[in-house]
C-alpha cells in the first residue's frame, strides 16, 4: 500500500476519532504523497458517513443499557479509562 493510500485511510480514522490536529496533520501529508482535493473530501465524506453509524448505534445501545437488571463487564470489555 502506498503512502497515498495510508494517508487516506488516516483521515478517515482521524474523523472517526474526532482528531482535529490528527485530520489536519494527515491532510498534510497526503497532499504530499499526491492525493487531490477530490479524493481527501471522499475519505471524509466516507469517514463521516461511518462515524454517523457509529453514532446511531452506540446512541441505541446506551438506551437499552438498563434492560438488563445489572450492568457488567468481563476482563476483555474493560476500557482504558477506568
Amino acid at each position: 500500500m502506498d503512502n497515498r493510500i495510508k494517508e487516506l485511510i488516516a483521515i478517515g480514522a482521524s474523523v472517526t476519532a474526532n482528531c482535529q490536529p490528527c485530520l489536519k496533520y494527515h491532510i498534510s501529508k497526503a497532499q504530499e504523497s499526491g492525493a487531490d482535493k477530490l479524493e481527501i473530501s471522499e475519505a471524509i465524506a466516507v469517514a463521516r458517513m461511518v462515524r454517523k453509524g457509529a453514532i446511531a448505534k452506540m446512541d441505541q445501545f446506551a438506551s437499552t443499557i438498563f434492560e438488563a437488571e445489572k450492568v457488567t463487564v468481563s476482563d476483555s470489555e474493560k476500557c482504558g479509562c477506568g
